[in-house]
């Protein structure tokens, strides 16, 4: 193994992890795996194969559950992210990278600690609601790479049980890390560091459905929840280090 693999193996093991957690629990790819794809790639890079991977994820599950994706309930969702994912590209190509690795490091911590107290809002519910988090989620997918807790807060408001929204949220994740990458490019990576990335997806794939059957819901997502603030935490230090 030459030194561009070694190089390259702490980024495949990373997107492992998230893509196993994202195929267990239908989210969570890039909270648990963005901050440290940005700690090891810069947030530029690391944001954009955030968007590529988690896109991938999500299509990979999308194949056992599409027959219970719910195509009008989503279009609001989606529609509202498609307008927003220009700005938050537009906004990470003018902030300096020490200031956006703490921004994302805190859009992650706040996501997680929202997510985690499950908050409840009236204005989370119905077309209003879908509108609301769909354009909230497309500027964070795209700024930091963080768009699923702003559809799982509209989730937790709507009541949806997590055999719908597994699939669903899949379907808005491809829909959504598309919009992303069209608006900024895929990354700049070298051949070991693609081959690496998408081994760690097709075994976080295979992973993830095996734990499905052995791990609880509500394990599952307290696993994505703290490794998603274990991992905002780090990179909002590397943002303050770097100032």
């Amino acid at each position: 193994m030459d030194a561009g693999w070694e190089s390259a193996l702490p980024l495949g093991l990373v997107v492992l992890v998230g893509s196993s957690v994202q195929r267990l629990a239908g989210v969570g790819f890039a909270l648990v795996a963005g901050p440290a794809l940005v700690l090891l790639l810069g947030p530029g890079d690391g944001v954009t194969l955030s968007n590529c991977a988690a896109g991938a994820i999500s299509a990979i599950g999308l194949a056992d559950g599409w027959r219970r994706v719910r195509p009008a309930r989503m279009l609001p969702l989606i529609g509202a992210a498609g307008c927003t994912v220009p700005l938050g590209a537009w906004a990470a190509g003018r902030v300096p990278p020490a200031a956006l690795l703490i921004g994302i490091g805190l859009l992650v911590g706040a996501a997680a600690l929202l997510v985690i107290r499950g908050v409840r809002a009236p204005g989370l519910r119905g077309v209003r609601g879908a509108l609301a988090a769909g354009a909230a989620s497309g500027f964070m997918n795209s700024a930091a790479g963080v768009g699923g807790p702003a559809v799982s807060l509209y989730a937790v408001n709507t009541g949806w049980s997590a055999r719908e929204f597994v699939p669903n949220a899949q379907f808005y994740g491809v829909a959504v890390n598309l919009f992303s990458l069209a608006a900024k490019g895929t990354p700049h990576l070298a051949v070991p560091a693609w081959s690496a990335a998408a081994a760690g997806v097709v075994l976080g794939a295979g992973v993830g459905r095996v734990l499905a059957d052995r791990v609880s819901e509500r394990r599952a997502r307290m696993l994505v929840l703290g490794l998603a603030l274990a991992g905002g935490l780090t990179t909002l230090g590397k943002g303050v280090w770097d100032l």
